[in-house]
């Protein structure tokens, strides 16, 4: 439920606008693809994990199958992604604040929400597992509740409300009022929202039994993230015209999912739904925070960060390795008191780059996997290494498809390429040294997965 309530979000909430902008109600399309190349880095990334469940999940089997500085790169690409995500859900909900105070300043919002999360990471975590569960699960139960309103609206009416139909698929321009190629440039946009799908993998190392737990993950996961998405993005451009849901996206100022609540006539509503989306989003940066604090702990505790990172308090928190990772939200907030706009654009951009990489990445390292091992894994994806090759093009269209879609994401790409030629160096310079390439882990794993019963896809054998 948290890897879904992760994967279920701010990208959908917030950042949908920003899709429609570009596909209009094409963008169904987009995220139906989007979906499909979720759904194959998921699996494959799944049974790597059954396989190999270690600790470090795809980074350390990246560093294992691909090469130690592929490793390096996939675990330090992954911090970074988490640690900008945390920026862009405390800007989400500024922006979420905004629907009920417009003329409290964005930094305002920013500097409360991320010193909150700040505070809560330095807390004790034992509660935190059952407090992502139950904010997850209020997202998740939200989003259900707006497909059955939804569906209910756009074809059989509400009390007071006539059924709006499908007409505004093919009114303001048609389907595809912005081409063909717009389904593929809304690409740079709609993958941001499938963050989290890796996830399913992570676990696995913790699980008592990772062959059932991945599998039921990830098909769970995966026709889920379908429904939720492809069917919440037919009823926001079913239920209002395309050019009304794309104005909010251009700055981010507000959600579709709001403007739709609020068409349902309810008392109410739009706040309601409002409150629940910021809360989401807090939860979102909270728990990015908190991934982020811990990948960066281990890079430190493995040699690929400063030492001192590794360290913890009295209490076991590594509070050096937090202050470090809420740069995001500090970045976040001093772009908002500069009055730079479109800020939520340009971390979601930034954490597209980058999620872009580790996935590449995970998917690389499933190919060499299949090398070496076969068919080894108790769960196996179907069509094995072609199915990750039909992932991986699906990344590299979206990371070509982010030059064209203009606006914050050139800024965000150079960046993110600028950040990975640091690391680069840094890696060259001496890091490499201190690398272990002792392959302890894997043995120890190996002689446990190899005696678990296959399974092909979902079925066993």
């Amino acid at each position: 439920m948290i890897a879904l309530g992760l994967a279920v979000g701010t990208g959908l909430f917030l950042g949908s606008g920003a899709a429609i902008s570009i596909a209009g109600p094409a963008v169904i399309v987009s995220y139906a693809i989007g979906s499909l190349i979720a759904a194959i880095i998921g699996a494959c990334a799944g049974e790597m994990a059954v396989r190999y469940p270690v600790r470090g999940g795809f980074g350390t089997i990246a560093g294992k199958f691909l090469s130690p500085y592929a490793g390096y790169l996939t675990r330090w690409a992954y911090w970074m992604t988490t640690v900008t995500l945390a920026g862009a859900e405390v800007v989400a909900v500024g922006a979420y604040m905004a629907y009920w105070y417009p003329n409290v300043p964005l930094w305002a919002w920013v500097l409360i929400a991320g010193g909150a999360i700040f505070v809560l990471n330095l807390t004790s975590v034992k509660s935190f597992g059952v407090v992502e569960f139950f904010l997850s699960s209020i997202k998740v139960s939200a989003v259900v509740l707006f497909i059955i309103f939804g569906l209910a609206l756009v074809f059989f009416g509400l009390p007071g409300q006539d059924a709006t139909g499908v007409s505004n698929l093919t009114t303001h321009g048609g389907f595809m009022p912005n081409g063909l190629s717009s389904i593929w440039i809304a690409l740079a946009v709609v993958m941001f929202s499938f963050g989290g799908i890796e996830l399913i993998s992570i676990s696995a190392a913790e699980a008592k039994d990772p062959v059932r737990s991945v599998r039921s993950s990830a098909k769970a996961m995966m026709w889920r993230l379908a429904t939720f998405y492809v069917l919440s993005l037919f009823i926001v451009v079913a239920i209002i015209p395309w050019t009304s849901a794309a104005a909010l996206g251009k700055d981010i100022e507000g959600s579709p999912f709001v403007m739709v609540f609020t068409e349902l006539g309810i008392p109410y509503i739009g706040g309601i739904t409002n409150f629940i989306l910021m809360t989401a989003a807090l939860s979102g940066a909270n728990a990015a925070l908190y991934a982020a604090t811990r990948l960066l702990h281990a890079l430190g505790h493995e040699g690929m960060a400063p030492k001192v990172l590794s360290r913890t308090s009295s209490s076991g928190i590594p509070a050096l390795a937090l202050t470090v990772s809420s740069l995001g939200a500090v970045v976040a907030m001093i772009m908002a008191i500069s009055g730079v706009g479109g800020i939520f654009g340009y971390m979601m951009a930034l954490v597209t780059v980058c999620v872009l990489v580790v996935w590449s990445m995970i998917l690389l390292s499933y190919m060499a996997y299949k090398k070496v091992e076969g068919d080894a894994s108790p769960f196996r994806v179907f069509g094995g290494s072609a199915t990750a090759a039909v992932g991986l093009t699906g990344v590299i269209a979206t990371f070509i498809a982010m030059f064209f879609a203009g606006g914050s994401m050139i800024p965000s790409v150079l960046l993110g390429l600028g950040f990975f030629g640091l690391i680069t160096v840094i890696y060259f310079a001496g890091v490499n040294k201190n690398i272990s390439t002792s392959d302890d882990a894997f043995e120890e794993v190996r002689t446990v997965t190899t005696q678990v019963p296959v399974v092909d896809g979902t079925k066993q054998r």
